[in-house]
């Protein structure tokens, strides 16, 4: 049977289990309103067993081989939700399609939520690209290169701004219309200091470090709209994205550092590896939403998700962390302006535009190629479009907070 053919019954089969569960639910529902009448003792059939699809039952070696297969032909959204149709159908084909599937660093290819929490390829950075509303304050970070007319880039993470009188606060969100802290789609958030000199990011889970403590005051978002009691109710602080100050309040190219306290400096030697998630908690450790037609549509939850990482716990007391530095322009004396190598990648003049590399001293024992290497890169390329591409050992989440802190308001520091 051909590819195509095995992912067409895929389909099907979801369809199929979508169906069987609501009528599940509904005779559940009939039986709570009949429970209270008195039923005659007799002897009950049993139920007739459900009819599955011809692939629900495959041996395991032969379920392997077909998820490989579908997994290596599907490299590129929107043709890689095939993927994520495996990962939805039942619990052993989650089980199997998580095997296979392998971290952004590995493959260079996004495909779970997981996967925005986990550092980016070594070699080439994943390209994407920022859309900004500026009149909902909402940014949106698609996957791609630039964005399409047809509005089928996929969304990856999305971020609201909202001003208070002392800070400003960015929340962070896998949708692009649901961004309360108490939602299973929260994924962490950016606030600001009163001059919008200083940031940090919080990310809603528990890092790898365990001396980093959570931001208590945001222990009130916990609701009972979370169902796992395993999500904690705080904020954890894992980055600080700071501006230096303009003392002569000239205009010119900002600076800025970020310390990642969630990733030790060692990450950039030779033979490092940067702390990498394995899972989300069971609230949401689930797949995208291939389309906007299954929106809505939650898959097969596993009860026996894993821990956030397996990897041995990080400590702030004993590990330095990784500072980033943004390089330095030069300036154009024809173009009379700050000059960067974007490499194509920005066409608009901004002083929004960065491009972000290790900060380490000579004793780190880090290559001089490794410090030249461009970690982060943002820039504008056209009225509210940015490009952004990050690569190791940066997350997609954590790129994506340090870009925001870009659109806030900085006259101090220009």
């Amino acid at each position: 049977m051909s590819l195509k053919s095995i992912v067409r019954e895929i389909r099907e089969m979801r369809d199929g289990i979508g169906s069987i569960s609501k009528r599940g639910a509904e005779g559940k529902h009939w039986l709570r309103r009949t429970k209270s009448h008195i039923a005659p003792d007799v002897l009950v059939t049993p139920y007739e067993p459900v009819q599955q699809g011809q692939w629900a039952n495959l041996p395991p070696e032969l379920l392997l081989d077909i998820i490989r297969r579908v997994e290596e032909s599907e490299t590129s959204w929107p043709d890689r939700a095939v993927v994520v149709f495996c990962a939805s159908v039942c619990k052993s084909w989650r089980s199997i399609t998580k095997e296979i599937v392998k971290t952004p660093e590995q493959c260079g290819s996004i495909t779970f939520p997981i996967s925005l929490k986990q550092p980016g390829p070594r070699d080439s950075p994943i390209q994407c690209f920022i859309r900004r509303n500026r009149v909902t304050s909402t940014y949106l970070l698609y996957l791609g290169l630039v964005p399409s007319e047809n509005e089928g880039n996929k969304l990856l993470l999305a971020a609201k701004r909202t001003r208070r009188a002392t800070c400003t606060n960015f929340v962070i969100s896998l949708a692009a219309d649901d961004f309360s802290k108490s939602s299973s789609k929260y994924v962490g958030k950016l606030r600001s200091n009163f001059l919008g000199t200083k940031f940090n990011i919080y990310d809603s889970q528990p890092p790898h470090d365990v001396a980093i403590q959570p931001n208590c005051r945001s222990s009130r978002r916990f609701s009972s709209k979370q169902v796992s009691p395993r999500v904690p109710a705080c904020n954890y602080l894992v980055s600080t994205v700071s501006y230096e100050l303009s003392v002569l309040c000239t205009r010119g190219p900002r600076k800025m550092h970020c310390i990642m306290n969630s990733i030790p400096i060692s990450a950039i030697q030779e033979g490092g590896n940067a702390p990498t998630s394995t899972s989300f908690p069971q609230i949401l450790d689930e797949p995208f939403s291939p389309s906007p037609a299954l929106k809505g549509k939650r898959p097969a939850a596993d009860s026996n998700s894993g821990s956030l990482s397996e990897l041995p716990a990080l400590s702030q007391d004993s590990v330095e962390p990784l500072v980033l530095k943004n390089k330095a322009p030069r300036w154009h004396e024809q173009l009379q302006c700050w000059c960067l190598n974007f490499k194509g990648r920005v066409t608009v003049a901004s002083v929004k535009n960065f491009q972000l590399a290790a900060s380490v001293d000579p004793s780190h024992n880090v290559s001089a190629a490794e410090q030249e290497k461009v970690i982060l890169q943002f820039g504008k390329i056209g009225k509210d479009m940015f490009t952004m591409d990050y690569r190791y050992p940066l997350s997609a989440f954590q790129a994506f907070a340090i870009c925001l802190s870009t659109f806030d308001t900085k006259p101090a520091c220009e």
